[in-house]
């Protein structure tokens, strides 16, 4: 699986922990602290909060996230719609 692929992964993954929905910090922390020594010593480590924006475009794309204008700013959330990549 692609790096990019595994960040949507992530994305996902931390905001169902969180409820379904959460701002964008939370969910770099959630990533940070649940896959940190995963992205140490990758080229990844240097690009995957830039990425995580990305992957969560991607999910857009996808309906697996809601538009980004159909919510508070800067607060990201599953629409329950889509393809699952669980």
């Amino acid at each position: 699986m692609s790096h990019k692929a595994v960040l949507q992964q992530w994305v996902l993954e931390a905001l169902a922990a969180h409820g379904g929905k959460a701002d964008r910090l939370t969910v770099a922390k959630h990533i940070w602290h649940a896959r940190g020594r995963e992205l140490e010593g990758t080229d990844l480590f240097y690009t995957w909060q830039y990425d995580m924006s990305w992957a969560a475009s991607e999910l857009r794309k996808l309906g697996q996230l809601k538009p980004a204008n159909a919510g508070p700013a800067g607060v990201w959330e599953l629409s329950g719609d889509g393809p699952s990549l669980f």
